[in-house]
Protein backbone atom coordinates (compact mmCIF):
# COMPACT_ATOMS: atom_id res chain seq x y z
CA UNK A 1 0.00 0.00 0.00
CA UNK A 2 0.95 3.66 -0.56
CA UNK A 3 -0.20 6.42 1.84
CA UNK A 4 -0.04 10.21 0.65
CA UNK A 5 0.21 12.69 3.71
CA UNK A 6 -0.38 16.33 2.82
CA UNK A 7 0.61 18.33 5.95
CA UNK A 8 2.91 17.45 8.51
CA UNK A 9 2.21 19.37 11.62
CA UNK A 10 -0.01 18.20 14.32
CA UNK A 11 -2.49 15.74 12.34
CA UNK A 12 -0.17 15.14 9.49
CA UNK A 13 2.48 14.18 11.68
CA UNK A 14 0.72 12.05 14.37
CA UNK A 15 -1.24 9.92 11.22
CA UNK A 16 2.20 8.77 9.68
CA UNK A 17 3.78 7.51 12.88
CA UNK A 18 0.73 5.67 13.43
CA UNK A 19 0.36 4.37 9.81
CA UNK A 20 4.11 3.08 10.03
CA UNK A 21 3.24 1.45 13.32
CA UNK A 22 0.35 -0.56 12.16
CA UNK A 23 1.87 -1.43 8.51
CA UNK A 24 5.61 -1.53 8.61
CA UNK A 25 5.88 -2.52 4.83
CA UNK A 26 3.46 0.67 3.54
CA UNK A 27 5.20 3.31 1.05
CA UNK A 28 4.68 6.13 3.36
CA UNK A 29 5.28 9.57 1.91
CA UNK A 30 4.71 13.57 3.61
CA UNK A 31 4.63 16.42 1.82
CA UNK A 32 5.08 19.82 3.84
CA UNK A 33 5.30 22.71 1.93
CA UNK A 34 6.73 24.53 4.84
CA UNK A 35 10.68 24.00 6.24
CA UNK A 36 9.55 22.24 8.83
CA UNK A 37 7.54 18.99 10.57
CA UNK A 38 6.09 18.46 13.73
CA UNK A 39 7.03 21.96 15.40
CA UNK A 40 5.60 23.17 18.50
CA UNK A 41 3.25 26.02 17.25
CA UNK A 42 1.55 26.86 20.74
CA UNK A 43 5.26 27.17 21.61
CA UNK A 44 6.39 30.07 19.77
CA UNK A 45 5.38 32.83 21.40
CA UNK A 46 7.18 31.89 24.42
CA UNK A 47 10.60 31.54 21.79
CA UNK A 48 10.09 35.11 21.11
CA UNK A 49 9.59 36.17 24.45
CA UNK A 50 12.35 34.34 25.10
CA UNK A 51 10.80 32.31 28.46
CA UNK A 52 12.19 29.39 25.54
CA UNK A 53 15.43 30.17 24.96
CA UNK A 54 16.81 26.93 22.81
CA UNK A 55 15.13 27.22 19.08
CA UNK A 56 16.09 23.72 18.54
CA UNK A 57 13.09 23.16 21.48
CA UNK A 58 10.53 24.19 19.34
CA UNK A 59 10.57 20.90 17.22
CA UNK A 60 9.37 17.74 17.94
CA UNK A 61 10.76 15.94 15.51
CA UNK A 62 13.40 16.55 12.13
CA UNK A 63 12.44 15.14 8.50
CA UNK A 64 15.71 13.56 8.75
CA UNK A 65 14.97 12.20 12.52
CA UNK A 66 11.72 10.95 11.39
CA UNK A 67 12.66 9.18 8.24
CA UNK A 68 14.99 7.33 10.01
CA UNK A 69 12.99 6.20 13.26
CA UNK A 70 10.03 5.88 11.06
CA UNK A 71 11.31 4.88 7.40
CA UNK A 72 8.73 7.37 6.20
CA UNK A 73 9.95 9.86 2.71
CA UNK A 74 9.47 13.48 4.31
CA UNK A 75 9.58 15.91 1.57
CA UNK A 76 9.86 19.20 2.77
CA UNK A 77 9.79 22.32 0.79
CA UNK A 78 7.19 20.32 -1.43
CA UNK A 79 3.94 21.88 -1.99
CA UNK A 80 1.03 19.94 -3.35
CA UNK A 81 -0.42 21.91 -5.77
CA UNK A 82 -3.56 19.42 -7.00
CA UNK A 83 -5.22 16.58 -6.62
CA UNK A 84 -6.66 14.19 -9.37
CA UNK A 85 -8.99 11.76 -7.11
CA UNK A 86 -9.82 9.84 -10.48
CA UNK A 87 -6.50 8.88 -11.25
CA UNK A 88 -5.36 8.78 -7.69
CA UNK A 89 -2.55 10.87 -7.83
CA UNK A 90 -1.50 14.21 -6.68
CA UNK A 91 0.81 16.72 -8.36
CA UNK A 92 3.69 18.37 -6.65
CA UNK A 93 6.35 21.48 -6.80
CA UNK A 94 9.85 21.46 -5.22
CA UNK A 95 9.71 25.09 -4.13
CA UNK A 96 13.61 25.08 -4.85
CA UNK A 97 14.05 24.06 -8.18
CA UNK A 98 10.32 24.24 -9.54
CA UNK A 99 10.19 21.13 -10.57
CA UNK A 100 6.67 19.90 -10.83
CA UNK A 101 6.18 15.63 -10.74
CA UNK A 102 3.07 13.40 -10.26
CA UNK A 103 3.01 10.71 -7.55
CA UNK A 104 0.22 8.22 -7.25
CA UNK A 105 -1.23 7.09 -4.04
CA UNK A 106 -4.01 3.98 -2.66
CA UNK A 107 -4.79 6.34 0.49
CA UNK A 108 -4.33 10.07 0.68
CA UNK A 109 -4.63 12.04 3.83
CA UNK A 110 -5.06 15.80 3.83
CA UNK A 111 -3.55 17.73 6.67
CA UNK A 112 -3.18 21.21 5.27
CA UNK A 113 -4.21 23.23 8.38
CA UNK A 114 -5.45 26.87 8.36
CA UNK A 115 -4.10 29.70 7.41
CA UNK A 116 -4.20 33.55 9.00
CA UNK A 117 -6.90 35.78 8.03
CA UNK A 118 -5.31 38.95 6.48
CA UNK A 119 -8.08 41.31 5.37
CA UNK A 120 -7.05 43.44 2.62
CA UNK A 121 -6.78 46.63 4.41
CA UNK A 122 -4.64 49.62 2.94
CA UNK A 123 -0.80 49.29 3.94
CA UNK A 124 -1.57 45.80 5.44
CA UNK A 125 2.00 44.44 3.26
CA UNK A 126 3.99 47.09 4.90
CA UNK A 127 7.58 45.96 6.51
CA UNK A 128 6.67 45.59 10.26
CA UNK A 129 3.44 43.57 10.31
CA UNK A 130 3.47 40.35 10.74
CA UNK A 131 1.13 37.10 11.71
CA UNK A 132 2.31 34.27 13.75
CA UNK A 133 1.62 30.74 12.34
CA UNK A 134 4.58 29.05 11.60
CA UNK A 135 8.54 28.66 12.52
CA UNK A 136 9.55 31.00 9.59
CA UNK A 137 7.15 33.71 11.16
CA UNK A 138 8.58 33.45 14.69
CA UNK A 139 11.74 34.19 13.24
CA UNK A 140 10.82 37.38 11.20
CA UNK A 141 8.97 38.47 14.06
CA UNK A 142 12.08 38.16 17.11
CA UNK A 143 14.91 39.15 14.16
CA UNK A 144 12.76 42.22 13.12
CA UNK A 145 12.11 43.01 17.11
CA UNK A 146 16.45 42.62 17.82
CA UNK A 147 17.26 44.57 14.87
CA UNK A 148 14.90 47.50 14.61
CA UNK A 149 15.33 48.34 18.65
CA UNK A 150 11.64 47.78 18.51
CA UNK A 151 9.37 49.67 21.78
CA UNK A 152 5.99 50.23 20.98
CA UNK A 153 3.73 47.24 20.03
CA UNK A 154 0.34 47.14 18.13
CA UNK A 155 -1.54 43.45 18.11
CA UNK A 156 -4.71 42.90 16.26
CA UNK A 157 -6.60 40.88 17.68
CA UNK A 158 -7.68 39.74 21.17
CA UNK A 159 -7.89 36.05 20.93
CA UNK A 160 -5.26 33.53 22.71
CA UNK A 161 -2.81 33.81 20.32
CA UNK A 162 -3.31 37.89 20.22
CA UNK A 163 -3.19 37.59 24.24
CA UNK A 164 0.08 35.13 24.67
CA UNK A 165 1.87 37.77 22.21
CA UNK A 166 1.09 40.39 24.36
CA UNK A 167 2.30 39.11 27.09
CA UNK A 168 5.74 37.94 25.18
CA UNK A 169 6.30 41.51 23.86
CA UNK A 170 5.37 42.83 27.21
CA UNK A 171 7.93 40.92 28.67
CA UNK A 172 10.83 42.24 26.30
CA UNK A 173 9.81 45.76 27.69
CA UNK A 174 7.89 46.60 24.88
CA UNK A 175 4.62 49.46 25.15
CA UNK A 176 1.78 46.92 23.61
CA UNK A 177 -1.32 48.02 22.70
CA UNK A 178 -4.11 45.21 21.84
CA UNK A 179 -7.20 46.07 19.69
CA UNK A 180 -10.42 44.07 19.19
CA UNK A 181 -13.25 44.52 17.58
CA UNK A 182 -15.79 43.18 19.69
CA UNK A 183 -16.43 44.31 23.47
CA UNK A 184 -14.19 41.44 25.11
CA UNK A 185 -11.00 39.50 24.92
CA UNK A 186 -11.34 36.28 24.24
CA UNK A 187 -14.02 35.28 22.13
CA UNK A 188 -14.81 31.76 23.53
CA UNK A 189 -15.39 32.64 26.62
CA UNK A 190 -18.32 34.96 27.93
CA UNK A 191 -18.34 38.41 28.95
CA UNK A 192 -18.41 37.71 32.79
CA UNK A 193 -15.30 35.36 32.87
CA UNK A 194 -13.62 38.02 30.15
CA UNK A 195 -13.96 41.01 32.03
CA UNK A 196 -11.98 39.08 34.72
CA UNK A 197 -9.16 38.82 32.51
CA UNK A 198 -9.28 42.22 30.93
CA UNK A 199 -9.07 43.72 34.30
CA UNK A 200 -5.57 41.61 34.91
CA UNK A 201 -4.41 42.58 31.55
CA UNK A 202 -4.95 46.50 32.17
CA UNK A 203 -3.28 46.25 35.38
CA UNK A 204 -0.53 45.49 33.95
CA UNK A 205 -0.28 48.24 31.74
CA UNK A 206 -1.25 47.00 28.53
CA UNK A 207 -3.75 49.08 26.38
CA UNK A 208 -6.84 47.41 25.41
CA UNK A 209 -8.74 49.02 23.16
CA UNK A 210 -12.51 47.14 22.56
CA UNK A 211 -15.41 47.85 19.86
CA UNK A 212 -12.59 49.01 17.90
CA UNK A 213 -11.42 48.01 14.14
CA UNK A 214 -8.73 49.05 12.38
CA UNK A 215 -9.06 50.59 8.91
CA UNK A 216 -5.71 50.73 7.54
CA UNK A 217 -1.76 51.15 8.28
CA UNK A 218 0.37 53.55 6.91
CA UNK A 219 4.19 53.22 7.00
CA UNK A 220 6.22 56.22 7.58
CA UNK A 221 9.77 55.85 8.61
CA UNK A 222 10.46 53.44 10.56
CA UNK A 223 7.10 53.55 12.56
CA UNK A 224 3.61 52.29 11.16
CA UNK A 225 0.65 54.30 11.64
CA UNK A 226 -2.51 52.08 12.39
CA UNK A 227 -5.68 54.00 11.47
CA UNK A 228 -8.99 53.09 13.35
CA UNK A 229 -12.62 53.53 13.03
CA UNK A 230 -12.75 56.19 15.28
CA UNK A 231 -10.20 58.14 13.54
CA UNK A 232 -7.61 58.07 16.05
CA UNK A 233 -3.94 56.75 14.93
CA UNK A 234 -1.62 54.88 16.65
CA UNK A 235 2.23 54.90 16.17
CA UNK A 236 4.09 51.11 16.54
CA UNK A 237 6.99 49.63 15.66
CA UNK A 238 5.79 46.68 15.30
CA UNK A 239 2.35 45.00 14.65
CA UNK A 240 0.91 41.86 14.72
CA UNK A 241 -2.44 40.39 13.15
CA UNK A 242 -3.74 37.77 15.55
CA UNK A 243 -7.29 38.30 13.43
CA UNK A 244 -7.55 34.47 13.29
CA UNK A 245 -7.06 31.96 10.96
CA UNK A 246 -9.39 29.96 8.36
CA UNK A 247 -9.19 26.47 7.07
CA UNK A 248 -7.09 25.53 4.02
CA UNK A 249 -9.44 24.17 1.60
CA UNK A 250 -7.99 25.18 -1.67
CA UNK A 251 -6.95 21.92 -2.27
CA UNK A 252 -10.27 19.82 -1.10
CA UNK A 253 -11.92 22.32 -3.28
CA UNK A 254 -10.09 21.94 -6.30
CA UNK A 255 -10.75 18.28 -6.34
CA UNK A 256 -13.57 18.34 -6.15
CA UNK A 257 -14.33 17.18 -2.53
CA UNK A 258 -17.36 18.05 -0.43
CA UNK A 259 -17.50 21.02 1.74
CA UNK A 260 -19.43 21.39 4.50
CA UNK A 261 -21.91 24.35 6.25
CA UNK A 262 -18.99 25.99 8.26
CA UNK A 263 -16.42 25.94 4.79
CA UNK A 264 -14.26 23.49 5.84
CA UNK A 265 -13.45 20.25 4.60
CA UNK A 266 -16.54 17.55 5.07
CA UNK A 267 -15.80 14.10 6.82
CA UNK A 268 -18.16 11.72 8.33
CA UNK A 269 -17.56 9.71 11.40
CA UNK A 270 -14.26 8.01 10.27
CA UNK A 271 -12.78 10.99 8.91
CA UNK A 272 -13.22 10.70 5.64
CA UNK A 273 -14.28 12.69 2.87
CA UNK A 274 -16.90 12.80 0.24
CA UNK A 275 -13.95 10.66 -1.90
CA UNK A 276 -13.67 7.15 -0.47
CA UNK A 277 -9.74 7.02 -0.65
CA UNK A 278 -9.08 10.14 0.80
CA UNK A 279 -9.10 10.85 4.64
CA UNK A 280 -9.03 14.22 6.00
CA UNK A 281 -7.75 15.55 9.85
CA UNK A 282 -6.55 18.74 11.22
CA UNK A 283 -7.79 22.36 11.27
CA UNK A 284 -9.66 22.37 7.89
CA UNK A 285 -11.90 19.59 9.12
CA UNK A 286 -15.50 20.19 9.97
CA UNK A 287 -17.43 18.09 11.87
CA UNK A 288 -20.47 18.03 14.55
CA UNK A 289 -20.09 19.56 17.59
CA UNK A 290 -21.30 16.87 20.38
CA UNK A 291 -23.16 20.12 22.61
CA UNK A 292 -24.71 21.59 19.55
CA UNK A 293 -24.52 19.02 17.04
CA UNK A 294 -23.89 22.19 14.52
CA UNK A 295 -20.88 21.82 11.96
CA UNK A 296 -17.71 23.44 13.51
CA UNK A 297 -14.20 23.51 12.93
CA UNK A 298 -11.35 23.95 15.51
CA UNK A 299 -8.01 25.02 15.26
CA UNK A 300 -6.54 22.85 18.44
CA UNK A 301 -3.43 20.69 18.68
CA UNK A 302 -4.81 18.10 20.62
CA UNK A 303 -7.97 17.12 18.51
CA UNK A 304 -5.66 17.42 15.57
CA UNK A 305 -3.33 14.59 17.29
CA UNK A 306 -5.99 12.10 18.40
CA UNK A 307 -7.74 12.49 14.91
CA UNK A 308 -4.21 11.58 13.06
CA UNK A 309 -4.56 8.72 15.44
CA UNK A 310 -7.95 7.32 14.09
CA UNK A 311 -7.59 8.04 11.39
CA UNK A 312 -4.24 5.76 10.31
CA UNK A 313 -6.94 3.16 12.16
CA UNK A 314 -9.21 3.75 9.85
CA UNK A 315 -6.81 4.36 6.79
CA UNK A 316 -5.37 0.77 7.54
CA UNK A 317 -7.67 -1.60 9.31
CA UNK A 318 -10.89 -0.12 7.92
CA UNK A 319 -13.49 2.33 9.12
CA UNK A 320 -13.74 0.66 12.31
CA UNK A 321 -13.19 3.60 15.13
CA UNK A 322 -15.46 6.72 14.53
CA UNK A 323 -14.47 10.39 16.14
CA UNK A 324 -16.44 11.75 18.23
CA UNK A 325 -15.69 15.18 17.62
CA UNK A 326 -13.89 18.30 19.76
CA UNK A 327 -15.88 20.36 22.51
CA UNK A 328 -12.98 23.02 22.45
CA UNK A 329 -11.36 22.64 25.63
CA UNK A 330 -8.48 24.91 25.90
CA UNK A 331 -6.35 27.05 28.22
CA UNK A 332 -4.10 30.09 27.82
CA UNK A 333 -2.07 32.08 30.25
CA UNK A 334 -2.69 35.52 30.42
CA UNK A 335 0.11 37.17 32.84
CA UNK A 336 -0.07 35.77 36.32
CA UNK A 337 -3.86 34.76 35.32
CA UNK A 338 -4.63 31.30 33.69
CA UNK A 339 -8.07 31.26 32.21
CA UNK A 340 -9.99 27.96 30.98
CA UNK A 341 -12.74 27.27 28.72
CA UNK A 342 -14.54 23.99 27.53
CA UNK A 343 -17.36 23.18 25.65
CA UNK A 344 -20.12 25.82 24.09
CA UNK A 345 -20.29 29.25 26.00
CA UNK A 346 -23.63 30.54 27.11
CA UNK A 347 -23.99 33.00 24.32
CA UNK A 348 -23.16 30.50 21.28
CA UNK A 349 -25.74 28.19 23.20
CA UNK A 350 -28.46 31.27 23.11
CA UNK A 351 -27.49 31.94 19.81
CA UNK A 352 -27.96 27.74 18.65
CA UNK A 353 -31.62 28.29 20.66
CA UNK A 354 -30.38 25.98 23.57
CA UNK A 355 -31.87 26.20 26.73
CA UNK A 356 -30.04 26.63 29.46
CA UNK A 357 -28.73 27.88 33.04
CA UNK A 358 -25.96 29.51 33.75
CA UNK A 359 -24.49 29.68 37.29
CA UNK A 360 -20.94 31.10 38.40
CA UNK A 361 -19.47 30.37 41.90
CA UNK A 362 -16.10 31.90 43.51
CA UNK A 363 -13.46 29.21 45.13
CA UNK A 364 -9.75 28.91 46.59
CA UNK A 365 -7.29 27.33 44.63
CA UNK A 366 -6.88 25.06 48.05
CA UNK A 367 -7.66 24.93 51.52
CA UNK A 368 -7.75 28.73 52.51
CA UNK A 369 -5.95 27.81 56.30
CA UNK A 370 -2.70 26.53 53.81
CA UNK A 371 -0.66 29.33 52.91
CA UNK A 372 -1.17 30.88 49.27
CA UNK A 373 -4.50 29.85 48.00
CA UNK A 374 -5.37 32.02 45.37
CA UNK A 375 -9.24 32.57 44.42
CA UNK A 376 -10.69 31.06 40.70
CA UNK A 377 -14.14 31.80 38.88
CA UNK A 378 -16.11 29.21 37.97
CA UNK A 379 -18.84 29.67 35.11
CA UNK A 380 -21.12 26.23 34.33
CA UNK A 381 -24.06 26.49 31.77
CA UNK A 382 -26.17 23.09 31.97
CA UNK A 383 -29.47 22.00 30.99
CA UNK A 384 -32.91 23.19 32.99
CA UNK A 385 -33.98 19.70 32.57
CA UNK A 386 -31.67 17.36 33.50
CA UNK A 387 -28.30 19.44 34.41
CA UNK A 388 -26.39 17.55 31.85
CA UNK A 389 -23.40 19.93 31.60
CA UNK A 390 -23.03 22.45 28.41
CA UNK A 391 -19.73 24.26 28.94
CA UNK A 392 -17.28 25.72 31.93
CA UNK A 393 -15.10 28.35 32.14
CA UNK A 394 -12.38 28.90 34.45
CA UNK A 395 -10.80 32.47 35.06
CA UNK A 396 -7.64 32.11 38.43
CA UNK A 397 -3.94 32.20 38.84
CA UNK A 398 -3.63 28.28 40.19
CA UNK A 399 -5.20 24.85 39.96
CA UNK A 400 -7.30 26.26 36.89
CA UNK A 401 -5.84 23.55 34.51
CA UNK A 402 -6.53 20.06 36.47
CA UNK A 403 -10.52 21.80 37.38
CA UNK A 404 -10.80 22.56 33.65
CA UNK A 405 -10.28 18.75 32.96
CA UNK A 406 -12.49 17.67 35.03
CA UNK A 407 -15.19 19.25 33.55
CA UNK A 408 -13.84 18.70 29.82
CA UNK A 409 -13.93 15.35 30.70
CA UNK A 410 -17.52 15.08 32.32
CA UNK A 411 -19.03 17.44 29.49
CA UNK A 412 -17.45 15.00 26.87
CA UNK A 413 -19.00 11.86 28.42
CA UNK A 414 -22.91 13.78 28.85
CA UNK A 415 -22.57 13.91 33.00
CA UNK A 416 -24.64 16.43 34.48
CA UNK A 417 -24.61 18.85 37.47
CA UNK A 418 -25.36 15.75 39.54
CA UNK A 419 -22.00 13.99 38.79
CA UNK A 420 -19.60 17.09 39.34
CA UNK A 421 -21.21 16.79 43.23
CA UNK A 422 -19.74 13.07 43.26
CA UNK A 423 -16.95 13.99 41.99
CA UNK A 424 -13.95 12.38 44.27
CA UNK A 425 -10.76 14.19 44.42
CA UNK A 426 -7.18 13.61 45.72
CA UNK A 427 -7.94 16.56 49.03
CA UNK A 428 -4.70 17.77 51.15
CA UNK A 429 -4.83 21.47 52.16
CA UNK A 430 -1.77 22.36 50.13
CA UNK A 431 -3.66 21.15 46.65
CA UNK A 432 -7.72 21.63 47.51
CA UNK A 433 -10.34 21.61 50.02
CA UNK A 434 -12.65 19.25 51.61
CA UNK A 435 -15.18 20.63 48.82
CA UNK A 436 -13.51 21.17 45.85
CA UNK A 437 -14.24 23.83 43.56
CA UNK A 438 -15.04 21.42 41.00
CA UNK A 439 -17.90 19.96 43.92
CA UNK A 440 -18.82 23.39 44.80
CA UNK A 441 -19.88 24.38 41.16
CA UNK A 442 -22.14 21.20 41.24
CA UNK A 443 -23.48 21.78 44.69
CA UNK A 444 -24.88 25.38 43.04
CA UNK A 445 -26.46 24.05 40.22
CA UNK A 446 -27.71 21.85 42.04
CA UNK A 447 -29.80 24.33 44.57
CA UNK A 448 -30.61 26.31 41.14
CA UNK A 449 -32.31 22.82 39.62
CA UNK A 450 -34.09 21.60 43.40
CA UNK A 451 -35.20 25.45 42.94
CA UNK A 452 -33.95 25.70 46.30
CA UNK A 453 -31.85 28.75 45.13
CA UNK A 454 -32.97 31.13 42.57
CA UNK A 455 -30.35 33.73 41.11
CA UNK A 456 -30.36 36.49 38.57
CA UNK A 457 -27.53 37.58 36.80
CA UNK A 458 -25.17 40.98 37.05
CA UNK A 459 -26.99 42.26 33.89
CA UNK A 460 -30.47 42.01 35.07
CA UNK A 461 -29.75 45.21 38.30
CA UNK A 462 -30.65 47.57 35.55
CA UNK A 463 -34.04 45.93 35.01
CA UNK A 464 -35.33 46.07 39.02
CA UNK A 465 -38.33 47.92 38.80
CA UNK A 466 -39.82 50.78 41.37
CA UNK A 467 -40.83 49.02 44.48
CA UNK A 468 -38.30 46.17 43.94
CA UNK A 469 -35.85 45.77 46.68
CA UNK A 470 -32.16 45.52 46.66
CA UNK A 471 -30.32 44.05 49.77
CA UNK A 472 -26.63 43.91 50.51
CA UNK A 473 -26.27 41.33 53.19
CA UNK A 474 -22.85 41.90 53.66
CA UNK A 475 -21.29 43.06 56.68
CA UNK A 476 -21.76 46.84 56.91
CA UNK A 477 -17.63 48.01 56.64
CA UNK A 478 -18.00 45.63 53.05
CA UNK A 479 -21.16 47.52 51.85
CA UNK A 480 -19.60 51.07 53.01
CA UNK A 481 -16.19 50.23 50.86
CA UNK A 482 -18.54 49.71 48.11
CA UNK A 483 -21.86 48.60 46.94
CA UNK A 484 -24.82 47.89 44.18
CA UNK A 485 -26.60 51.69 44.15
CA UNK A 486 -29.75 51.49 45.58
CA UNK A 487 -29.16 48.47 48.26
CA UNK A 488 -29.52 48.57 51.75
CA UNK A 489 -27.56 47.03 54.04
CA UNK A 490 -29.13 43.61 56.35
CA UNK A 491 -25.98 41.77 57.11
CA UNK A 492 -27.13 38.09 57.05
CA UNK A 493 -26.54 37.77 60.67
CA UNK A 494 -28.64 40.02 61.57
CA UNK A 495 -31.50 39.04 59.04
CA UNK A 496 -33.47 36.81 61.22
CA UNK A 497 -33.73 39.81 63.88
CA UNK A 498 -35.03 42.31 61.19
CA UNK A 499 -37.25 40.29 59.07
CA UNK A 500 -40.27 42.86 60.22
CA UNK A 501 -38.18 45.42 58.52
CA UNK A 502 -39.05 43.94 55.17
CA UNK A 503 -42.09 43.64 53.31
CA UNK A 504 -43.12 40.47 52.01
CA UNK A 505 -45.40 41.60 49.23
CA UNK A 506 -41.99 43.01 47.29
CA UNK A 507 -39.68 41.32 44.99
CA UNK A 508 -36.57 41.04 46.85
CA UNK A 509 -32.99 40.63 45.25
CA UNK A 510 -30.30 39.43 47.17
CA UNK A 511 -26.48 40.04 47.14
CA UNK A 512 -23.13 39.26 48.73
CA UNK A 513 -19.49 39.28 48.00
CA UNK A 514 -19.21 36.01 46.21
CA UNK A 515 -23.10 34.19 46.66
CA UNK A 516 -22.78 32.02 49.58
CA UNK A 517 -24.43 34.46 52.36
CA UNK A 518 -26.71 35.75 49.32
CA UNK A 519 -28.16 31.96 49.63
CA UNK A 520 -28.39 31.67 52.80
CA UNK A 521 -30.07 35.01 53.20
CA UNK A 522 -32.30 33.30 50.68
CA UNK A 523 -32.78 30.38 52.47
CA UNK A 524 -33.45 32.44 55.78
CA UNK A 525 -36.20 34.56 53.86
CA UNK A 526 -38.29 31.84 51.40
CA UNK A 527 -38.75 29.58 54.71
CA UNK A 528 -40.48 33.13 56.35
CA UNK A 529 -42.82 33.47 54.07
CA UNK A 530 -40.68 35.37 51.67
CA UNK A 531 -41.38 34.00 48.30
CA UNK A 532 -39.63 36.64 45.46
CA UNK A 533 -36.64 36.14 46.56
CA UNK A 534 -33.84 35.71 43.95
CA UNK A 535 -29.70 36.08 44.99
CA UNK A 536 -27.18 37.19 42.52
CA UNK A 537 -25.27 34.87 40.60
CA UNK A 538 -21.90 35.68 41.60
CA UNK A 539 -21.86 38.07 43.49
CA UNK A 540 -20.90 41.46 44.10
CA UNK A 541 -17.50 40.29 43.01
CA UNK A 542 -18.43 39.68 39.28
CA UNK A 543 -20.94 42.67 39.04
CA UNK A 544 -18.45 44.65 39.98
CA UNK A 545 -15.51 43.51 37.24
CA UNK A 546 -18.53 43.55 34.65
CA UNK A 547 -19.72 46.73 35.02
CA UNK A 548 -16.60 48.17 35.32
CA UNK A 549 -15.27 46.98 32.16
CA UNK A 550 -18.49 47.71 30.52
CA UNK A 551 -18.12 51.25 31.70
CA UNK A 552 -14.79 51.67 30.99
CA UNK A 553 -14.07 54.42 28.89
CA UNK A 554 -11.61 54.18 25.88
CA UNK A 555 -8.47 56.65 26.97
CA UNK A 556 -5.33 57.29 25.14
CA UNK A 557 -2.06 57.86 26.87
CA UNK A 558 1.65 58.81 25.90
CA UNK A 559 2.67 59.39 22.66
CA UNK A 560 0.54 56.69 20.63
CA UNK A 561 -2.08 59.31 19.97
CA UNK A 562 -0.80 60.88 16.76
CA UNK A 563 -3.64 62.92 15.13
CA UNK A 564 -7.77 62.41 15.75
Amino acid sequence: MKYIIVGAVAGGASTAARLRRLDEHAEIIIFEKGEYISFANCGLPYYIGEVIKDRNKLFVQTAAAFNQRFNIDVRVQTEVTAINPSAKTITAIKQATGEVYEETYDKLILSPGAEPVRPPLPGINSEGIFTLRNVRDTDYIKSYVQQKHVTKAVIIGAGFIGLEMAENFHDLGLDVTVIEMIDQVMAPVDYPVASFVQQHIRSKKVHLRLNTAVTGFTKTGDKIEVALNNGEVLLADVVLLSIGVRPDTRLAAMAGLKLGQAKGIWVNEFLQTSDPDIYAVGDAIEFENPVTHQSMITYLAGPANKQGRICADNVVLGNTRSYKGSINTAIVKVFDMTVGTTGTASKHLTAAGIEHIVSTTHNGSHAGYYPGAKQMTIQIAFTPKDGRLLSAQIAGYDGVDKRLDVFASYIKQGKSVYDLIEFEHAYAPPYSSAKDPVNMAGFVAENILLDRLRVFYWNEIEQLKPGDLLIDVRRLDEYEAGNIPGAINIPVDDLRNRLHEIPKEKRIYIYCEAGLRGYLAQRILRQNGFNKVANLSGGYILWKACTTEANKLITVTGDFLVHQ
